[in-house]
C-alpha cells in the first residue's frame, strides 16, 4: 500500500520528466536537421530545395511547383526573400538565409563561420565561393588546359572588382545570360581536382587573362557586339577582353 503511493506520488514527475526529455530530443533532432542542410544554389537538386520551395510558397514569394529543382523560378523567390531581409541578394541559400527563413541553431552558425578576403570592391567568401567557382570553370573550360582554367576564373573574380557587375561571385554566376554553362546545366557538372585547383589559384590572384572581364570561344555563335571589346590575348580555344 505504501508502495502504491510513493508511486502514485511519482507519477506525475516521472511524466514531466519524460514530457522534457521528449521535447529536448525534438529541439535536438530538429537542430541536427539544420545542421545537415547544404547550401544551395542555382542547378541544386534535392529534399533541401523542395523544403526550401515549400517555405518559399508559404510565405509568398515562390509561385511555382515544389519540385525539389532550384531553377529560375527559385532564384528569383530567393532573392527577392534576401532582399526583403537585408541579406545579400545573390541567390545562395546559405546559414545566414536559413536562419532567416527560421532554420537557426547557433552551434551551426557558429561552426560555419569562415575565413573571407576583400577583393577591392567586391565581397569574396571563400569556404562556398571556391566550388562555385570551380563549378564555372568546369562548365566553360573542361576542355582547356590547366593555364586556360585559371584564367576563366580569373574573368569571373575581375567581374567581381568591377563595377560594372554584381559585387559577389554568385551575383557574378548567376546573373542572368552572363555564362552559357549555367544555362545549359554543365555548371553542375562533376568537379574535377584541376577545376578545384584552378579556382582556388584564381582566388590566390593568378591571372592569366591579364585583367579581362569577357571571354569567349570565337568557334560558336557569339553576338557581333563582344569584338567590340578590347582584345588581350587568346589561350586555348577563348579569346579574352575587356
Amino acid at each position: 500500500m505504501y508502495k502504491r503511493k510513493i508511486i502514485t506520488r511519482m507519477l506525475p514527475l516521472l511524466l514531466m520528466a519524460l514530457l522534457v526529455l521528449t521535447t529536448f530530443m525534438v529541439t535536438l533532432n530538429d537542430g541536427k536537421a539544420y545542421a545537415q542542410k547544404k547550401t544551395l544554389f542555382w542547378g541544386s537538386s534535392g529534399n533541401d530545395v523542395y523544403a526550401l520551395q515549400q517555405k518559399l510558397r508559404q510565405w509568398g514569394y515562390y509561385k511555382g511547383l515544389a519540385d525539389g529543382t532550384y531553377g529560375s523560378s527559385t532564384y528569383k523567390a530567393v532573392t527577392d526573400f534576401q532582399r526583403k531581409n537585408g541579406l545579400r541578394a545573390d541567390g545562395v541559400v546559405g546559414p545566414s538565409t536559413w536562419s532567416a527563413l527560421g532554420y537557426s541553431d547557433t552551434a551551426d552558425k557558429l561552426a560555419t563561420k569562415s575565413d573571407s578576403t576583400v577583393a577591392d570592391r567586391g565581397f569574396v567568401e571563400e569556404s562556398r565561393d571556391i566550388a562555385l567557382l570551380a563549378r564555372v570553370i568546369e562548365g566553360e573550360a573542361s576542355d582547356e588546359a590547366y593555364f586556360g582554367k585559371v584564367a576563366v576564373g580569373a574573368v569571373i573574380l575581375n567581374r567581381v572588382r568591377s563595377s560594372a557587375f554584381p559585387d559577389t561571385i554568385a551575383g557574378v554566376i548567376f546573373q542572368p545570360r552572363a555564362f552559357e554553362s549555367v544555362a545549359n546545366g554543365q555548371v553542375n557538372r562533376p568537379l574535377t581536382k584541376d577545376s578545384l585547383r584552378a579556382a582556388r589559384e584564381a582566388m590566390a590572384g593568378s591571372d592569366p587573362s591579364g585583367g579581362a572581364t569577357f571571354f569567349w570561344n570565337p568557334s560558336k555563335d557569339v553576338s557581333p557586339w563582344i569584338w567590340s571589346r578590347r582584345v588581350i590575348t587568346t589561350i586555348g580555344r577563348h579569346v579574352f577582353a575587356r
